[in-house]
């Protein structure tokens, strides 16, 4: 990307029959615009910012899981706050509850708290996906990207599936190919992803989610000879062998990023190229000649990478939005879809919602971020 970052995202047009016309293709729509509030509800970002600010300034570790709320939820079914659900008029168990999400979403209160305040100075006026939008924004920003816009426009979706998750979501054991692959079905490069795996600059990963590096990693070797030696005994420090019937949710916490585990900078790369990334998803990106490069560059340039992930949030922020009053919705609450008319459809039975507890690290479906 070599448009300025200051851009706004609705000028990255992507034609999905490009990238081979699927059900799951992903679009870059046109339609947003900078200052979208500035006459309906011209305090809304500043009143956003300031709910993000509080919050991270309580708990820092926020800043980093609103980053990956809104990755998950544009990733899937656009940017239309669908992560957000707590149910869905059709009864399907919604996104939040897909194993890749779960209890490893954190932030989702802070964004109730902003749609609250928001709420109560412009009523109906501010969609939950621009809020979402905002907020990872306010939160990268925080954390130490400089400030950059974010266009609105976008409205809120009704339609929210964790079948929808797996084959779609880019997890900790995949390498750059099917990465890419899955990036370009939403319309996003290459360079996207490397650019965004940078968010793991801050953050962290629970010990299940690359345990396979740690323990019985091949025939040949128990721990992955990729990791850095000193890395890798550290890590098993933390992090015991699983054992059958642990709790994943009581699994212990490691920073991405040890260096500067509270500050979005390109010490993400540096660790990286060190031996010292946590996931596959994250070595695999040195080990790849198309991506390697792009890691090089990055661990040398923090001022580009900002730049760049600055611009690359931007764009992912305009995937498959829903914009103009014929489509979705402006949510009163963000966890809920607003009721229907009595001549709606009747919803079909809720299917029974899934115990997190049960998914078996390693073989079960855990998110990129």
């Amino acid at each position: 990307m070599t448009m300025s970052w200051l851009t706004v995202a609705s000028s990255f047009l992507v034609v999905a029959a490009l990238l081979g016309a699927a059900a799951v293709d992903g679009v870059i729509v046109d339609g947003l615009k900078v200052g979208f509030y500035n006459k309906t509800c011209p305090a809304a970002e500043e009143a956003v910012r300031d709910v993000v600010t509080s919050e991270i300034g309580m708990d820092r570790t926020i800043a980093a899981g609103l980053i990956r709320i809104f990755f998950h939820d544009c990733f899937i079914t656009g940017c239309d706050a669908s992560i957000l659900l707590d149910e869905t008029p059709s009864g399907d168990v919604p996104e939040k509850e897909s194993s890749a999400n779960g209890f490893t979403l954190h932030g989702l209160r802070t964004i109730d708290v902003a749609k609250s305040t928001v709420e109560s100075m412009c009523p109906r006026i501010v969609s939950c996906a621009d809020i979402l939008a905002f907020a990872a924004r306010d939160a990268a920003v925080a954390a130490g990207i400089p400030f950059y816009d974010v266009s609105a426009g976008r409205r809120d979706g009704s339609h929210s599936n964790m079948d929808d998750l797996p084959g779609n979501m880019p997890t900790p054991s995949h390498h750059v190919p099917r990465m890419s692959e899955l990036f370009a079905k939403r319309g996003l490069s290459q360079e996207d992803l490397v650019v965004l795996s940078g968010a793991h600059s801050i953050g962290g990963a629970h010990c299940f989610m690359f345990s396979n590096r740690l323990y019985g990693f091949s025939q040949n070797a128990d721990v992955d000879p990729a990791l850095d030696p000193a890395f890798a005994a550290q890590l098993r420090q933390v992090c015991p062998p699983r054992r059958e019937g642990d709790d994943p949710q009581q699994a212990p916490k490691v920073s991405f990023d040890g260096r500067t585990a509270e500050k979005l900078d390109n010490a993400y790369y540096s660790e990286v190229l060190a031996g010292r990334g946590l996931l596959t998803s994250d070595d695999s990106l040195i080990k790849d000649p198309e991506t390697k490069p792009t890691v090089d560059l990055f661990a040398g340039d923090d001022a580009l990478w900002q730049q760049k992930f600055a611009a690359a949030m931007q764009k992912l922020g305009a995937v498959d939005v829903l914009v103009g009053e014929k489509q979705g919705q402006i949510r009163r609450q963000c966890r809920l879809v607003n009721k229907q008319s009595r001549q709606s459809t009747p919803s079909r039975p809720r299917r029974k919602r899934p115990r997190f507890g049960r998914f078996v690290p390693g073989s079960g479906f855990h998110g990129f971020f």
